[in-house]
């Protein structure tokens, strides 16, 4: 055999003995099968679960809010300001705030300027000071300590003037007493006396504010810009028909504070709130009123009781406690807005056999055919004849017929609705809502309205990642 041959025959043989692994077909057990349906099944819902808007249930309670209602106010009253009669050094003998009878003695007017010498002498030697006049500085001073502000600093000059005033009337009555003595230095004659016209309480000043009302106020009055008040002391020098003194006649007085349009609409429902003032944390009912003028808006409060508490201030910190007023406590993140197609509640009706409310509509198709169908609608609100209804259900340019007559009616007038999503069914249902009081976290609302909410209802928590209908997923 050749040396080709035998090679030749090597290959055949060793190809022939070369082994091939054998490939087992891959087999599916039942088992396997439902595993693998079900880890398909998870994949499936875990990523539907990330790319769904998840909407967060908030349960609808009872609850009311704290609102921060303070509002600074300027106080009118029947004020007269009475002139003097006479030219010289006025001397007071009434103490400021003091309630005096007509013809009462109130100040006198020396025109040789000797009787302040004598006021002096007075103040200046040894003289016991009474228990009540004592407690009247004691009052002075510890008002001023509580309600003195660093930002309100020229009330320490008032302060100052109030003190000298009630010392100055001490020495001053003092004197008075003595007349005697002043017809024995012979000049009793030059002393004049002022007499109060009738009843009220004493004011020692005078800001122009005296005489307006309500009515003829002014916003910048009210606000109190460019106000100064005029301090009248005793042993000034005046002239005939300079300013003497301030007589507050009546006990009815008024507190007008600046609102917004919201608080005037939640305060036009009220007779009478309850008032507290921070001067001194006295509360009182006052009679309410809303005022618009001057393009601002006011509350007009009214109280027939403690004036003379508040006699010497023009303007005065207070807080109206209406704020306690229950209802459904919402979250403002709820609270959303839409838009509805309004329709004469006249044109409602109901279809065929059916109990479903909706309206006769009358549309042309594509192909310029005229349609006429019954559409059921969902409600959202009926004011004053004009039915609140859902934009998907109609579009601009349809008709809906009344019942009893034929009469058409064109879709075109639109208005926004207040509300949330009522989530109770499982899906998104806007209702509306009526806000009673609202602060920066959450409104108190109207419950059980007819197209409202009610206690223990499930709403969306955040109202603009829903729209009607949404299906919501646990």
């Amino acid at each position: 055999m050749s040396f080709s041959k035998k090679k030749k025959q090597k290959q055949d043989n060793s190809r022939n003995q070369k082994i091939s692994k054998f490939s087992k077909p891959i087999t599916f057990t039942p088992g396997v099968l439902v595993f693998l349906v079900i880890f398909v099944y998870i994949i499936i819902m875990v990523v539907s679960y990330f790319r769904q808007s998840h909407i967060t249930p908030y349960e609808v309670k009872l609850g009311s809010l704290a609102i921060n209602n303070t509002y600074d106010g300027v106080i009118l009253r029947d004020e007269t300001v009475i002139s003097s009669d006479f030219s010289g050094y006025i001397n007071y003998y009434a103490r400021e705030s003091e309630k005096v009878n007509a013809y009462s003695m109130v100040y006198t007017v020396d025109s040789t300027g000797k009787l302040a010498e004598m006021i002096g002498d007075e103040s200046a030697e040894e003289n016991s000071i009474s228990n009540e006049s004592l407690s009247d500085i004691k009052t002075n001073i510890s008002n001023f300590a509580v309600d003195f502000k660093p930002e309100n600093y020229i009330d320490t000059y008032n302060f100052k003037y109030n003190i000298e005033g009630v010392v100055l009337k001490l020495a001053n009555t003092a004197v008075l007493a003595n007349i005697d003595k002043l017809r024995a230095e012979n000049y009793a004659d030059s002393i004049d006396f002022g007499y109060a016209p009738s009843s009220g309480v004493i004011e020692y000043s005078t800001d122009g504010y005296e005489g307006l009302t309500a009515e003829t106020i002014t916003p910048e009055q009210v606000a109190g810009e460019g106000y100064e008040k005029n301090v009248l002391h005793s042993n000034d020098l005046i002239s005939e028909g300079d300013n003497a003194y301030k007589l507050i006649t009546s006990e009815l007085w008024t507190v007008l504070v600046e609102i917004d349009e919201e608080r005037a609409q939640s305060l036009e429902d009220e007779n009478y709130i309850e008032v507290r003032f921070l001067k001194n944390n006295y509360t009182a009912w006052a009679a309410v009123t809303v005022l618009r003028q001057n393009g601002k808006t006011y509350a007009k409060l009214d109280f027939n009781n403690s004036m003379i508490t508040f006699a010497s201030d023009r303007f005065v910190e207070v807080e109206l406690l209406d704020n306690a007023r229950e209802g459904l406590k919402i979250p403002n993140s709820a609270i959303t807005e839409r838009t509805f197609y309004l329709i004469p509640e006249d044109y409602l009706t109901t279809g065929g056999n059916s109990k479903d409310e909706g309206f006769n509509r009358e549309s042309y198709l594509e192909d310029g055919t005229l349609s006429a169908e019954f559409v059921p609608a969902t409600i959202y609100n009926n004011a004053d004849g004009m039915l609140y209804v859902d934009e998907s259900v109609f579009k601009i340019g349809d008709y809906v017929i009344k019942p009893e007559t034929g009469e058409r009616y064109a879709i075109s007038k639109q208005a926004s609705l207040i509300g949330v999503y009522n989530i109770n069914k499982g899906y998104a249902d806007f209702k509306q809502i009526t806000i009673l009081n609202q602060n920066e976290e959450y409104a108190i609302v109207k419950s059980n309205s007819e197209y409202g909410l009610a206690v223990y209802d499930y709403i969306a928590l955040k109202g603009d990642s829903v729209t009607e209908n949404d299906f919501i997923y646990d």
